[in-house]
């Protein structure tokens, strides 16, 4: 949900009404009701929700004709300022819909990593959640405890839990995991994350050679890295997975496809029973075998999770924090005599900005 009852309030404080589409908040546990006593005012349907809207905030991309369903983007105006998670990498005709339609689109999740924007930045609060309910997931699949336990009847060993991508939800991973008594142990091929990985009490697995050392760029993502490296890393992995007994994986490359990092021979390798969180299932996954929205047990019991949309599966926190997001970028955007008006000039909304006035300006969409 892109609003709570505490947003609406606050977004009125900018002098902007406010109409919420009925039911909307319904996953997220917000009634109508709640929303109304916020000063929002609610509209029977996506339609009468969109005829008069200046802004649309919304959670996912809006449906387009060729989807089927209500076109969304049909019912916005001209001129109207769309924020979302828009994935335009994986939706690129989307993109040039936005144009076609006059619609001003900003993508959320292309946040820059400037001090400033760390309120608005839906990443990492969503990866955040991502993290912790993965581990909550697996302990759930898991047919045995996490903690090490000794009780008179004998002694229960811990879990095992190898987190593979220490991005925001790696690290809220390797913290959950510790605390419900696992042994954890990480890779990543940033090697900047090799302490905050200690800090946590997980053990770092990587092959550190010079091309690791330079393994990150500017903005503090991982590089491809070449297939050499590769080649090290998976003959690294392949002993250390076979001890292990939960696997979630988190590693993305924006626009690109999800790099596979545990492959078939690891998974037969397992132990039955094990399993495997997939957290980049819907970029194409991290894990070979994982389908998208399916639980998978292959044939030596290994268990593979492919859950999407993760932060969903604890909706109210999602929506709380992405509200906030969405708040904090239009409070960013607001002037005292302006009103909400949009400063193309700014590095946050040329980092973020996919249309304007039927032209896609975003220089990884444009021409």
């Amino acid at each position: 949900m892109a609003a709570s009852p505490e947003t609406v309030k606050k977004l009125k404080g900018l002098g902007l009404d406010v109409v919420v589409e009925s039911g909307a908040g319904l996953g997220s546990s917000i009634t109508d009701a709640a929303f109304e006593a916020a000063g929002a005012a609610i509209a029977a349907d996506a339609a009468s929700a969109l005829a008069d809207a200046d802004i649309v905030l919304k959670v996912q991309r809006p449906l387009i004709a060729a989807e089927g369903g209500e076109d969304e983007l049909a019912l916005m105006r001209r001129g109207t300022l769309l924020f979302a998670i828009l994935n335009p990498y994986n939706s690129r005709d989307h993109v040039k819909a936005y144009a076609d339609a006059g619609v001003n689109a900003f993508a959320m999740e292309f946040m820059p990593r400037i001090t400033r924007a760390q309120v608005m930045d839906v990443l990492s609060s969503q990866a955040n959640l991502a993290g912790y309910k993965a581990v909550v997931d697996a302990a759930s699949e898991y047919g045995r405890a996490f903690p090490m336990m000794m009780t008179a009847a004998g002694t229960v060993p811990p879990a095992r839990a190898f987190i593979m991508g220490v991005g925001v939800a790696g690290l809220q991973a390797i913290a959950t995991a510790k605390r419900l008594g696992a042994i954890v142990s990480a890779t990543d091929v940033r090697p900047a994350v090799k302490e905050q990985v200690q800090s946590l009490g997980g053990s770092f697995v990587a092959v550190e050679n010079e091309e690791f050392k330079q393994a990150e760029t500017a903005g503090g993502y991982a590089k491809e890295m070449s297939d050499d490296y590769k080649r090290q890393q998976a003959a690294l992995v392949a002993e250390h997975i076979k001890k292990q007994d939960i696997v979630i994986t988190t590693a993305l490359i924006p626009g690109r496809k999800a790099p596979i990092l545990v492959t078939a021979e690891h998974v037969a390798s397992m132990k039955p029973g094990s399993v495997i969180i997939d957290l980049a299932v819907e970029q194409g996954g991290n894990v070979e075998g994982a389908k998208l929205g399916e639980v998978v047990t292959t044939a030596n019991g290994v268990k593979i999770v492919g859950h999407a949309n993760y932060a969903s599966r604890i909706a109210e926190s999602a929506s709380l924090l992405y509200a906030k997001n969405l708040l904090a970028l239009l409070t960013s955007l607001h002037g005292k005599e302006t009103g909400v008006a949009v400063n193309w000039d700014d590095e946050i909304v040329k980092a973020i900005a996919l249309t304007r006035d039927g032209a896609v300006v975003h220089p990884a969409f444009a021409g």
